[in-house]
């Protein structure tokens, strides 16, 4: 931390001497001003969230030389809720979008979503903030305005003024109701944080002093244990580190953890003493696996105005830890005469359900000369990153060698079981000195010796009817429903013909829930 910024005693005395925007006197950040100040316990409540990661992102303010007044930008965005999430499918603190999440290099995944890293979207928010100051000539009026709407809206709102001869400043911009409201918000609340003795505003005491380190973990790290090693309460370590999506820390990255400045040390000491292959509890994993496909996890949404008040409050729940467990691809595969999906599964050492998920198959017929994408299995040993790997690589096998029992439950077959683990009817036959005519009674112990478990999926397919929304894309919907673009095609190749509107009805196919 440089000097000027230990100078100052709480947070607020440093985000005061950080303000740059001119004072602005206009009837609708008046209007705004006043709305916050009906509703003086949403003020309270945004400033009670706000503590944890106030002072790191006025760190990152002032390394990038900006406005003060932005560091209040999840106000409005978000109200300081790390993992709310808007109906337009923008998520985290700064409400960043997919595509302009993945722009500004946050990763989003089935393991992670970078969008809720306090961190890594900090860096990006204030990354991009600057940029558009700078594509409009330091004009931090129509920059804000782009962050809501987007620069190529606001650049055709100032071509157009410019075509009439009218003004091109923010206030006499044609732009979204939304953006209208947009800018005057965060120069309402700056202003009110600013003058908070004249407005009669109590600033809780937050001292400028970092809230959390960032440490590096090396390899995976199950969350619950990772905040007992932290000794923080498991609910407060989340508010810290909501970007991961499961209960452990992604198998790819990023592996770092946010963990509160008190704890730091010990949280390092206890975890260099934490024997590697404890680290991530493996038949937990397989648990939350199954569990999470008869599960759909609510994204907390925000109100319709993003203030909240007292009494209209944005429900905001946690996010749930408890997902599948999916695997990246790392290569293709082409199908040969005679070969079966179990078949190619062994081969490729992963399972039927991954290779139907990962390929949008709804059976399991393949055919000859198919192309098949071939999930990773996270042990490449040509990588020198093997060991940040390898917990996973572990999770997909069992445990005890390569053998373990089954107990045969009703209406369990040879076919069923033999595609439940990826191998054939006669190797369980086999294995267990049986013939395929021999019956399977409910409760008989049968031995496998498959090395990868199949975690069946209990979800069905299911057609969804969704509405088309403003704004909405093929590629958005796709990625909603965790399905490709070209199947949302065939499947509504009659309503497509003019193109993708607003109102029109899709059919999409989709296995279990709506990818989130």
């Amino acid at each position: 931390m440089n000097s000027a910024s230990t100078e100052h005693e709480t947070v607020w005395d440093r985000l005061l001497s950080l303000y740059s925007l001119p004072e602005i006197d206009n009837y609708r950040v008046d209007r705004a001003v006043d709305w916050y100040l009906q509703h003086p316990a949403s003020l309270a409540i945004i400033q009670e969230r706000a503590e944890p990661y106030l002072h790191h992102i006025l760190d990152e303010i002032e390394a990038k030389n900006i406005p003060g007044e932005l560091a209040l930008l999840p106000v409005v965005e978000s109200a300081f809720v790390v993992n709310a999430y808007s109906d337009a499918d923008a998520s985290g603190l700064w409400q960043f979008i997919p595509s302009t999440g993945e722009e500004y290099g946050l990763q989003q995944n089935a393991w992670y979503d970078g969008r809720r890293d306090v961190y890594a979207s900090t860096q990006a928010a204030t990354t991009y903030l600057k940029e558009l100051s700078e594509l409009f000539d330091g004009d931090w009026l129509k920059a804000l305005a782009s962050y809501n709407c987007g620069k190529n809206r606001v650049r055709r709102s100032v071509e157009k003024n410019e075509e009439r001869d009218l003004p091109t400043d923010y206030w006499s911009l044609d732009l979204p109701q939304e953006t209208m409201d947009y800018v005057p918000r965060l120069l309402a609340i700056a202003k009110i944080f600013a003058n908070a003795e004249q407005y009669n505003i109590d600033l809780q005491y937050i001292p400028n002093k970092p809230y959390f380190e960032v440490v590096d973990i090396k390899a995976p790290l199950d969350l619950h244990k990772a905040a007992q090693l932290a000794n923080t309460p498991y609910d407060q370590f989340l508010k810290l580190n909501p970007g991961f999506n499961r209960s452990c820390t992604a198998p790819q990255g990023p592996h770092r953890l946010l963990v509160p400045v008190g704890q730091a040390n010990s949280f390092k000491r206890n975890l260099a003493q934490l024997p590697f292959n404890e680290r991530v509890n493996f038949n937990q994993a397989y648990q939350e696996t199954t569990l999470a496909r008869n599960k759909t996890a609510e994204k907390p949404k925000l109100d319709d105005h993003r203030m909240v008040t007292a009494s209209k409050k944005p429900e905001i729940k946690e996010v749930r830890h408890e997902e599948i467990l999916t695997t990246a691809i790392s290569g293709r595969y082409k199908v040969k005469r005679g070969e079966t999906l179990s078949i190619i599964a062994n081969r490729n050492h992963t399972t039927i359900a991954t290779l139907r998920q990962a390929n949008h198959l709804s059976g399991n017929t393949v055919m000859s000369g198919m192309t098949l994408q071939i999930p990773s299995k996270f042990d490449n040993k040509a990588d020198n990153k093997a060991d940040n790997h390898i917990l996973v690589a572990k999770a997909a096998k069992i445990q005890t060698s390569n053998q373990q029992t089954y107990a045969v439950k009703k209406g369990d077959t040879f076919w069923n079981i033999s595609q439940r683990f990826a191998v054939t009817p006669k190797d369980i036959a086999d294995w267990n000195k049986i013939t395929l005519k021999t019956a399977l009674l409910p409760g008989r112990k049968l031995v496998i010796k498959s090395s990868h478990q199949q975690i069946a999926s209990v979800s069905p397919i299911r057609l969804v009817h969704y509405k088309v929304g403003n704004g909405d894309s093929l590629t958005q919907i796709a990625k909603k429903f965790n399905v490709t673009v070209n199947d949302l095609r065939k499947s509504n190749a009659d309503v497509l013909g003019k193109g993708l509107r607003p109102g029109q009805k899709l059919k999409v196919i989709v296995e279990g829930q709506p990818s989130t």
